[in-house]
């Protein structure tokens, strides 16, 4: 039983599908220092409040490479953080719940 475990892991594998594909997602125009600090991989608590400091100074960022524009964050941090950033919807355009 164990050998067939590990040659399904093996097959897995070598057909290049990923084994565990859950990845957390972090929204740069609402998330706090904590939350972008402990999602982004090269964000440490420093750079996650220069972070949020910009975007509370110069307004909610409309694209990821304007993080390049932040102390310390390269475009080498952009780029293997890219697929998990999300720049989340503007606060005007979010859905108003009405209650009855």
């Amino acid at each position: 039983m164990k050998n067939t475990a590990i040659l399904l892991l093996a097959l897995l594998l070598a057909a290049g599908q990923p084994v565990v594909s859950a990845q957390a997602t972090v929204d740069i125009n609402h998330a706090d220092a904590d939350a972008i600090a402990e999602a982004l991989r090269g964000v440490g608590k420093a750079k996650a409040v220069a972070i949020v400091h910009d975007r509370e100074v110069n307004g909610p960022f409309t694209s990821i490479d304007d993080l390049k524009r932040i102390k310390g964050i390269k475009d080498a941090v952009v780029e293997h953080n890219r697929d998990i950033m999300t720049l989340g919807q503007p606060a005007s355009s979010q859905p108003v719940v009405q209650k009855k």
